[in-house]
């Protein structure tokens, strides 16, 4: 860390809050003195448009996560061996770690795939509307992890590692990259409306990063979606020129007790959120309206349907987002816990079609209207879950989990569309050609950012630490 740089950039804040006074002083400062300790080193060059250490080709993300473990051999993994084989014990004779059941027969999927576009990408029945956009995607067909449990296998695929107190991908970019805007949070995350995932916010905190780089969570259902920027109406007098006069005082005793303790980044991201919170006090309420977009346009992601609702309102509020400058917006399909999300231990063929159902008009909704706008020439999106399930019944009917190959595609900027790398065995239990960690995904997206994965480091207990860790590389077969 340049103590010099930090100690500039403090007493710079200092002068024009001094200044500026107010509200005023708040944007000033927030403008000029933006990043948190440190950051100044991570400014991307416009010469490499936008990128860090070479030309960019994406500019945001849009990740869209299953939560629980998406069936690989039941959506975009078509297995006809399963069918051949089905009812025959062909399985590990123990219990795998991490399995919650004893192994099974083989079991074939149940649900019906086709062939689609020119790539002639096979698709389960679970995704017709997905199935459409395959020839604008790049699929990894042999991704695969180091743990078939929830929580580690949900950190490793968001932060690279499976403990917890390591800084998330969207931090990372937050982080090496800064925001696109002076009136958004760089890096927001939308869970779905029934509860957090595995890990709860631990999927998308900061760790040892800057503390201002953590996710900023939006409950998108809610009538205030970011709760606590304004007053309660209850509180009439907490309005006008009390309020800003709160935000004043507040910020002046931050900024002390930061004079007393230079370089704690959480105190840094308080001020840093006040700063932004005064922003997004003009910002929020246009960015959050979806009312202003046309019954069309609402219609065509799923709202006003039950099933397709929440998802499909979370959707079109990424694309308000990252059209709004935000760098990164996480959506996330499911909470923890054993029901309303892709952990289909039970009975695969009633479990799945129902949360297939809530992403698939959503997601290809949210293609299309990116491709429309012309977002896509600068936007990544990226399909994942944590890991895949067993070609072998839990129970009768059911899937358990399985690290040994799952399934990820991308669209957008820099990705060769109607490609696909890497397979799976004949059963989709394991990867056999191609094998793809989360290191390698990671490092893609951070290439086609215009970082290279191997020198985005921050040095923490005397490790300079990766989000790739000391692995990865760009898989270059999916890149245009």
């Amino acid at each position: 860390m340049n103590l010099h740089c930090a100690s500039s950039a403090r007493s710079r804040r200092d002068f024009l809050w001094n200044l500026g006074g107010g509200l005023g002083g708040i944007a000033l400062a927030q403008l000029l003195g933006r990043e948190s300790l440190g950051d100044e080193a991570f400014l991307p060059r416009p010469e490499f448009n936008g990128g860090l250490h070479h030309p960019a080709k994406v500019k945001r993300i849009i990740q869209l996560f299953m939560n629980g473990g998406a069936s690989p051999m039941d959506t975009f993994d078509y297995k006809p061996e399963l069918a051949r084989l089905h009812g025959q014990m062909l399985g590990p004779k123990e219990k795998p770690e991490g399995q919650t059941g004893a192994v099974g027969a083989v079991m074939k999927s149940p649900f019906e795939f086709q062939q689609h576009g020119q790539s002639g990408r096979w698709v389960s029945s679970v995704f017709p509307h997905q199935a459409k956009c395959v020839d604008e995607m790049a699929f990894l067909m042999a991704m695969t992890t180091k743990t078939n449990v929830h929580g580690p296998g949900s950190y490793m695929m968001n932060t690279g590692f499976i403990l917890p107190g390591f800084p998330c991908m969207g931090a990372w970019i937050s982080y090496a990259l800064g925001s696109l805007s002076d009136n958004l949070p760089a890096f927001i995350v939308l869970p779905d409306a029934r509860g957090l995932p595995y890990n709860q916010k631990g999927n998308f905190g900061p760790g040892f990063l800057p503390a201002r780089h953590q996710g900023t969570l939006i409950n998108a259902a809610s009538s205030q979606p970011v709760p606590n920027l304004f007053a309660d109406a209850r509180h009439l007098f907490a309005t006008g020129d009390a309020d800003r006069d709160s935000l004043v005082l507040l910020q002046k005793l931050n900024r002390a007790d930061a004079t007393a303790h230079p370089g704690e980044s959480n105190l840094e991201a308080r001020i840093a959120s006040c700063e932004l919170a005064a922003k997004m006090q003009l910002s929020a309420p246009e960015a959050f309206d979806l009312s202003r977009e046309t019954d069309a346009t609402r219609t065509g992601y799923g709202l006003g349907n039950k099933v397709t609702e929440d998802f499909g309102r979370r959707c079109l509020l990424a694309r308000r987002l990252i059209e709004r400058g935000t760098r990164v917006v996480q959506v996330w399909s499911g909470p923890q816990g054993a029901a309303n999300n892709w952990d289909n231990h039970g009975n695969i063929q009633t479990e799945l079609p129902l949360i297939a159902a809530s992403v698939d008009q959503p997601i290809a909704a949210l293609l299309a209207d990116l491709k429309a706008r012309g977002l896509m020439d600068d936007t990544l999106v990226v399909w994942t879950t944590e890991f895949g399930r067993t070609p072998f019944a839990q129970g009768s009917l059911g899937r358990d989990h399985n690290g040994g190959t799952f399934v990820t595609w991308l669209a957008g900027a820099g990705i060769k569309a109607g490609v696909a790398h890497g397979r799976s065995d004949d059963l989709g239990f394991q990867t056999a050609e191609g094998k793809t960690f989360c290191y390698d995904l990671h490092a893609t997206i951070l290439h086609l950012l215009g970082i290279d994965h191997t020198r985005l480091t921050f040095r923490n207990a005397g490790i300079d630490r990766r989000l790739t860790d000391v692995h990865g590389k760009v898989v270059s077969e999916i890149l245009g």
